[in-house]
């Protein structure tokens, strides 16, 4: 512990904040990587409600639609970016206030950064959950008899991706009986389907 309390105690006073923070931000960081490895990152811990549209592309940098900016794990990215920028730009960057900037700028950079990579990771991501838009055009079995004239509903069963998803639907013509085909043609509010037999 002295070899450490000696080593801090001989850095430049103007750089000693730096590696405070670079040194946080890197465990915090790492922290946060096995975290989400193991499942618990997911959620972004603590926001504060500052999110901005990122919708330019039709892309999105999280689940919710928006990119957060002023989310923890923005934070501690440009904590991470600054503090490494400082401590890297020390040496060749006499003036504390050109090293400041330099190492905000370094910060701002490490959030874009990882920004653009997580937004193309959730590009790749497939979460193979089930959305009722897949249904449309879709061929299905009628599990409950649909009654007609959309007097009623009745049910059909839509595989997906190995699964069978039980859903809602009506028709706009004569009753269909189960055991037949129908196609969807529509989806009516969130989760019922019109379908036509087929």
């Amino acid at each position: 512990m002295n070899i450490l309390t000696d080593w801090f105690a001989q850095l430049d006073p103007s750089i000693r904040p730096y590696w405070v923070v670079a040194i946080v931000a890197s465990v915090v960081f790492l922290i946060q990587m096995v975290m989400t490895f193991v499942g618990i990152g997911d959620a972004d811990g603590v926001d504060m409600d500052f999110d901005l549209d990122a919708d330019a592309d039709g892309g999105t940098l999280d689940a919710g639609g928006t990119l957060q900016l002023f989310s923890v794990r923005n934070i501690i990215n440009f904590l991470l970016g600054a503090g490494w920028g400082g401590v890297c730009f020390a040496p060749f960057i006499g003036n504390p206030f050109l090293l400041a900037a330099v190492a905000l700028l370094v910060g701002c950079l490490f959030v874009a950064v990882f920004a653009f990579v997580y937004k193309q990771m959730r590009h790749l991501e497939h979460d193979g959950a089930f959305r009722i838009e897949e249904c449309m055009g879709q061929v299905a079995d009628v599990y409950l008899r649909i009654p007609a004239g959309r007097s009623g509903e009745g049910r059909i069963q839509y595989s997906f991706q190995g699964s069978v998803q039980e859903l809602p639907a009506v028709t706009d013509g004569e009753a269909i009986p189960s055991g037949a085909k129908v196609r969807v043609v529509q989806i009516i509010g969130d989760h019922t389907l019109l379908v036509e037999k087929e």
